[in-house]
């Protein structure tokens, strides 16, 4: 058994070795380290033509000392090779003669070949050109030069208005190899290489005079072009595509909608008929869909899982392209990089020229994405973006250094954006832009046929996951008493435990037939979770009464798991305070579930009421489109206007009257003087109520209160004296501070405090301390992201 052994172990050996791919293997040790050595070098041998081998040395002089240099690494490095290949060629001679004996074998059938010694004369010839260049360089003053003529001894500029050139340049000589998207925009390891990349590419440095500045990519605008309405959805359907479940939903909710919004759009066209709309080049990127966040949504759309932040990217995707606007859609990062036009690497390089693009909207997986590959030109065209945020961003958790010092840092906020630039699901948080999706609409027949199907004594639950239903069986068995329960819990095999044996569960329904059942059931009830989705409204829109807990306490991210290290402290009131708040009574009821006697008595209450369908306006597909046309028309986060007075330069308004503000007749806000010419802003500074704030209010509460809307778009034009005076805030003194309740004034101390960074004007603010300035404004019915005359 012994011999056997020996035997089959030998002939693996002798197999291993001889078999045709080892030999190959060893073969290209030599000549695979030689290629490899030629091209991490940075591109010292790549060409910029395309016809030049990336093998090929060409027979230009590199330039000086990073010459040399390169060609004495080159010499080394193959004599390196050649050292460890003659070692190999002699372990024969070793005491593991016995192991070696057919590798030995295999290196004398390779050597006649001929490679060995090419690469032996490679090595050769290219010593012999580093002794004689250095013969060359020493009988000439003439400067080498680098690649495509460069001059390769250029001195680093003084100029202080460059501060960091030099330092740029110590850095650029140690790492220009680090990210091959130096190579890509022409360093070459010479000092005029990296001049030019950091006065050209990148601003470090001042333009260099020998330069042909003419041949810099100009940033000037394309020829604006009109937008109109678009009824045909087939284009935008052929980009999203279907490769994934999640994009075949959202296929089929456009298709389910497509006359909706083709009606909605014919009007709002007529309405806005006499206005000129200026088509925009938009990237949408769905960051949250790409393989590289993971995608975890997909998978789950036939399981049950959420499909709240699909219904609104297919929305978005609709009202951009019925507006008019030249769409392109990304759902991979190698897709984005290609519409951005990211030069190869890891993103340490910025874009050069315009960005190709006047919109992008995208949500915050998007967003770190663009920031790895967009590098330094993030920053620059971050003005640009618009991200989808369901639960919003508040100004404390975006400013990154203000965030970081006072404890507000989250895995999600310090993007140091404008605040309207993050795009909610509702209009919860002021201080961002209400995006919103679409509820489907009834026409006049499905509307008369609700009301003859409608069953008084039927109920759906508000939960798809058996998780949701955990812990109600008291909250369903007092309503069994009155109502027939219905479920649509996904299951595979078994029916869900969690599920009480007297609810009729359907399991997961297509959306057609989920509607069906809405439109014959009177209550839809929620458990309180999941918090604001899209189900609350489409069953009110089908007739039903939305039955819900209150939260008491409020939930926030200071004292419940789901929202902890979301970018808010916003508190959340009930399941859905949207409907809580802006539809309110017959169709929505919100009670305290931990008192069954209060469940009850709302129970027995929806049964005596008749309730017909209802949709906000700012949710059908007219509402949508008007309101984001606005903001794509008027929203404008690139061009800062100086407001006046500013904090840091004049406490004293400039004009004549000495105060822009009036107070209103019987009131204590203050507006702008109609006879004092407003400077540029939108919304319009005629819509702005100023107002003094309670203690410990934040200003959303108080323009609520007063029956507005608090817009941050006009701190930066309240953030003065004259306010303070004009409010009798009777300030002992005036500082300007980082903080986001400022402007404010102190209460014990009557210190009055003008806000210092732009990015911290918050309508979230709250401070028991302090009473805030706060500017309102008015909003039309149904659409409270416009104000009466924002259109």
């Amino acid at each position: 058994m012994t011999a056997v052994n020996s035997e089959c172990i030998t002939m693996t050996r002798r197999c291993l070795l001889t078999f045709k791919p080892f030999r190959i293997f060893v073969a290209g040790i030599g000549f695979f380290s030689l290629c490899f050595l030629m091209t991490s070098l940075g591109g010292q041998f790549s060409a910029k033509r395309l016809g030049d081998s990336p093998f090929s040395i060409r027979t230009e002089v590199l330039g000086g000392l990073e010459s040399r240099g390169v060609l004495r690494k080159i010499s080394d490095m193959l004599e390196i090779i050649m050292k460890r290949i003659d070692t190999l060629s002699k372990m024969s001679n070793s005491s593991e003669s016995h192991r070696l004996e057919e590798l030995s074998s295999a290196l004398h059938r390779f050597q006649p070949v001929g490679l060995v010694e090419r690469i032996q004369a490679i090595a050769q010839n290219v010593s012999d050109m580093a002794i004689r260049m250095e013969q060359i360089l020493k009988k000439t003053n003439i400067p080498a030069r680098g690649q495509d003529g460069v001059t390769g001894q250029c001195e680093v500029p003084k100029d202080p208005r460059y501060p960091d050139c030099a330092s740029k340049v110590d850095w650029m000589r140690a790492r220009w190899t680090s990210d091959p998207c130096y190579s890509f925009y022409g360093v070459d390891g010479s000092d005029c290489s990296f001049l030019i990349y950091l006065s050209e590419v990148e601003w470090f440095c001042p333009p260099l005079a020998w330069r042909n500045q003419s041949s810099h990519p100009t940033t000037s605008s394309l020829p604006k072009r009109q937008a109109y309405f678009r009824s045909d959805l087939s284009l935008l359907l052929e980009r999203v595509g279907s490769g994934k479940e999640s994009l075949s939903f959202m296929r089929r909710r456009m298709r389910r909608l497509a006359a909706q919004w083709a009606a909605a759009a014919r009007r709002l066209d007529e309405r806005l008929r006499s206005q000129y709309r200026v088509q925009k080049r938009i990237l949408v990127h769905v960051g949250f869909l790409t393989e590289e966040s993971g995608d975890v949504f997909s998978p789950k759309v036939l399981k049950g899982g959420p499909l709240g932040e699909m219904v609104q990217w297919a929305d978005i995707l609709t009202t951009l392209h019925v507006l008019g606007h030249n769409l392109k859609i990304s759902l991979s990062v190698k897709e984005l990089q290609g519409s951005l036009g990211v030069p190869p690497g890891r993103g340490s390089c910025p874009l050069i020229g315009p960005l190709p693009f006047d919109l992008i909207y995208t949500d915050y997986h998007g967003l770190q994405q663009m920031k790895q590959h967009m590098g330094l030109s993030f920053r620059q065209h971050r003005c640009h973006i618009r991200v989808i945020d369901t639960f919003g961003t508040e100004p404390a958790y975006n400013n990154e250094e203000y965030a970081t010092l006072h404890g507000y840092r989250t895995n999600w906020g310090y993007w140091n954006l404008n605040c309207k630039q993050y795009m909610t699901m509702f209009p919860h948080t002021p201080d961002n832009s209400f995006m919103g999706f679409v509820t489907e609409e009834l026409n006049q027949t499905e509307r008369f046929n609700i009301k003859r199907d409608k069953v008084n004594n039927m109920a759906v639950v508000y939960g798809k996951e058996a998780s949701m239903w955990k812990g109600e069986e008291k909250l369903l068995t007092i309503l069994h008493r009155y109502m027939d329960i219905h479920g649509t819990v996904y299951y595979e095999a078994q029916r869900p435990p969690e599920v009480p044996a007297f609810v009729r569960n359907h399991g997961l329904l297509p959306q057609q037939e989920l509607q069906q059942l809405l439109r014959k059931a009177k209550l839809f009830l929620g458990f309180g979770f999941p918090y604001e989705g899209p189900a609350p409204l489409e069953a009110i829109a089908n007739g039903c009464v939305f039955l819900q807990p209150k939260f008491s306490p409020p939930h926030s991210s200071l004292n419940h798991e789901f929202f902890r290290g979301k970018p808010t402290s916003r508190e959340v009131s009930s399941q859905h305070p949207y409907t809580e708040q802006y539809i309110g009574k017959p169709h929505v009821i919100t009670v305290d579930f931990n008192n069954s006697q209060e469940f009850e008595t709302a129970v027995q209450d929806i049964l005596k009421e008749k309730v017909e369908p209802f949709i906000p306006y700012e949710y059908t597909c007219e509402g949508m489109l008007e309101r984001v046309n606005a903001y794509i028309q008027h929203q404008d986060f690139c061009h800062h206007s100086s407001p006046f007075p500013t904090a840091n330069e004049s406490r004293s308004w400039p004009g004549n009257p000495p105060s822009p503000f009036l107070q209103l007749p019987n009131s204590t806000a203050l507006i702008w003087a109609p006879n004092i010419t407003a400077p540029a802003c939108w919304p319009p500074l005629s819509a702005l109520r100023l107002f003094l704030s309670p203690e410990a209010s934040s200003c959303v509460k108080t323009c609520q209160d007063a029956g507005l809307i608090c817009e941050p778009s006009y701190f930066p034009f309240i953030n003065s004296m004259e306010a303070f005076n004009g409010l009798n805030a009777q300030c002992e003194s005036l500082e300007a501070e980082k903080n986001h309740v400022f402007p404010a004034v102190h209460v014990d101390r009557r210190e009055c405090f003008q806000q210092k960074e732009p990015l911290l004007f918050s309508c979230a603010g709250v401070s028991a301390k302090h009473q805030r300035l706060c500017p309102c404004r008015d909003y039309l019915y149904g659409q409270v992201a416009l104000c009466r005359d924002c259109l």
